[in-house]
């Protein structure tokens, strides 16, 4: 199911969004949907990390390296 969604940009972002969206051969809506996703990504990652930062950092994990070292 899909849902429709109307958003209101301002002109220089949205003369922005046209112009990659001709550069690149694909629509508006599609460039917005990646960007929403990669948003919606990145926030749920945020919120894993505020959760776990701190007892990552009591286990001595204290860079994303350190991290990668430990499960991987």
């Amino acid at each position: 199911m899909r849902t429709v969604l109307s958003i209101s940009l301002p002109e220089n972002m949205s003369e922005e969004l046209e112009m990659v969206a001709k550069s690149t051969g694909r629509n508006k809506s599609d460039i917005v949907k990646e960007s929403l996703g990669l948003f919606l990504w990145e926030m749920k990652l945020k919120a894993v990390q505020k959760q776990l930062g701190p007892k990552a950092k009591k286990l001595g994990m204290i860079s994303e390296d350190d991290v990668f070292k430990k499960v991987s």
